[in-house]
């Protein structure tokens, strides 16, 4: 099977390459909904073990001095090829299992017992992923009035969607005479709640449920740091979470994994982005009274203790350097009904204090009530930030976005027009109806789960994935470079350099404002030291 080309009429906003749902996933919007439809299985106790067939007491907590020990993190780690796993042979004619998919594992043949029962989730025909549904009535229609009514999916068109796509890994990717099927369930914990570090409690009973009552083998939504830490500590392997620190995965291996890049990798990238292009000198790239400005440099983050620990790092690298932040980091929260308040108050502070370069370690959405708010006060800093979705640009105000730059871990073609991205023809190449438009999103974090179990062999549990997923030799494609090993549960370990361009046409909805590259296929690999000093390559305003 050769990896599926798009076709089909062109429709407005029905996907944005790898990413389109990202505004919305930082924000908290829940895109796991109950199952309410035939081709998801309803939640049923009693339908697999109790995880006793896995040598434990079926509960698989992480245990001191066991799993959960923190591996050294930063540096190049030496990557092994890739190769196919145990009790499998590799295909005569056939290299990779997906032709002409730019992340396919090695093609892999494989015949006889595949080992039946090897771990909670897992049964002889099937491997059982959680989808959890969170209470967050009115979120996704408050997002909507922020980002557009026409980029939210419907509950039906996100589950048809996720289905459609687990068959189409089912039918194209080596699951050793297994398919996967999803669990979805209403959980009793919140999203937006979670995001905020809070929710705690109902994030653990939505866990405990997933472990002891699904028996799944892990969970595609484990969006917030409260449910992925307490699906970790339940053993349930779990996708998802957003930027967390590499610290932070470390310490849950091997049951913690997310699609997007660590905080810590995006800290030590932009550090080095900052200290070789930006570091002293004036604020060339600024706009109104903070232009030619000698730069003054902050950073601007959630106020999250997670994202706190990544924004401490890029301060200890600046330190290290012999440099130092001008004004102490801006934190603010991360909550949709208060970012316009919140927004007001710091384009004040940071106008007062005279910054001329934020480095925004932001949501994509937040920007969109800040640069309001800074063009509305005549203030046009340099906005280092790395999102490279047109479309979330294109709602930043267009002066402020002048003087928008930085760095993105996306790869080639990660800007396209909707129907022309791997998601969408994985999704027609099953169905003649149109997918969610955040089928890129589903399509990657699907991708994510379906590549660890073709790597982990026929004794699918957490450790052979992860060592499956250690095997993976780098590949690049629209969602960057991916790559695993010890120390790194998070792909995209390279970037490359961004600007904004307000007369580029974006190839995404054919609208004015788009991102664009200095140097289009120059690429650095994190923690290479590839760069060479000198102000970044784009125009001034």
């Amino acid at each position: 099977m050769t990896a599926p080309r798009a076709t089909g009429p062109r429709s407005i906003l029905r996907g944005y390459g790898p990413f389109v749902m990202l505004a919305v996933l930082v924000l908290g919007m829940a895109i796991f909904v109950p199952s309410k439809v035939q081709t998801v299985r309803e939640a049923s106790l009693g339908a697999i073990g109790d995880g006793s067939e896995n040598g434990g007491n079926g509960d698989h907590p992480l245990e001191p001095g066991g799993p959960a020990v923190t591996t050294p993190g930063g540096g190049t780690v030496p990557r092994s090829t890739t190769r196919t796993p145990p009790g499998t042979n590799a295909c005569t004619g056939r290299a990779l299992q997906v032709p002409n998919d730019p992340y396919s594992p090695p093609c892999a043949t494989f015949s006889g017992d595949n080992g039946g029962a090897t771990w909670r989730g897992v049964t002889p025909t099937e491997v059982h992923i959680a989808a959890r549904r969170t209470a967050d009535a009115g979120l996704e229609e408050a997002i909507a009035q922020v980002v557009g009514s026409e980029i939210v999916d419907t509950p039906e068109d996100v589950v048809r969607t996720m289905n459609v796509l687990a068959e189409y890994f089912n039918k194209h990717f080596q699951f050793y005479g297994r398919k996967l099927v999803l669990d979805s369930f209403q959980g009793q914990g919140s999203l937006q709640t979670e995001l905020l570090g809070n929710g705690r409690d109902k994030a653990e009973v939505d866990a405990t449920r997933v472990a002891k009552e699904l028996k799944s083998f892990g969970e595609i939504a484990a969006l917030s740091e409260p449910y992925g830490d307490a699906l970790a500590r339940q053993g349930v392997m779990n996708f998802g979470t957003l930027l967390m620190s590499r610290e932070w995965y470390n310490t849950r291996r091997p049951y913690s994994w997310s699609v997007l890049p660590d905080c810590t990798t995006v800290v030590e990238e932009a550090t080095e982005y900052v200290l070789k292009r930006l570091s002293g000198g004036n604020a060339d790239f600024a706009g109104g009274d903070a232009k030619g400005k000698p730069r003054r440099i902050t950073i601007l983050g959630p106020e999250n203790s997670w994202y706190q620990e990544c924004v401490k790092a890029a301060e200890r690298v600046f330190t290290a350097a012999g440099h130092k932040l001008e004004v102490d980091p801006i934190s603010y929260q991360l909550d949709l009904t208060t970012f316009s308040n919140q927004a007001t108050n710091i384009i004040a502070k940071l106008k007062a204090e005279g910054v001329t370069t934020i480095l925004c370690g932001c949501d994509p959405i937040f920007p969109i009530f800040l640069s309001g708010d800074a063009a509305r006060e005549n203030y046009f800093p340099e906005f280092v930030s790395g999102y490279e979705l047109d479309i979330v640009g294109q709602l930043w105000d267009k002066e402020f976005t002048k003087h928008a730059f930085g760095i993105s871990p996306l790869g080639p073609n990660a800007s396209q027009p909707p129907t022309s991205t791997i998601g969408y023809a994985a999704y027609k190449s099953l169905r003649s109806d149109e997918p969610a438009r955040g089928v890129d999103g589903l399509y990657y974090q699907l991708y994510f789960i379906a590549l660890g179990i073709q790597l982990a062999g026929p004794n699918l549990t957490p450790a052979t994935f992860e060592r499956g997923m250690f095997t993976y030799k780098d590949k690049l494609g629209p969602a960057g470079l991916w790559s695993f090993g010890p120390g790194d549960y998070t792909p995209m370990d390279d970037y490359h350099e961004i600007y904004w361009d307000p007369n580029k046409i974006s190839a995404y909805n054919s609208r004015p404002g788009a991102w664009a590259d200095p140097e289009p296929g120059k690429r650095y690999r994190h923690n290479a030291n590839e760069m060479q000093p000198g102000p970044p390559k784009i125009p001034k305003s």
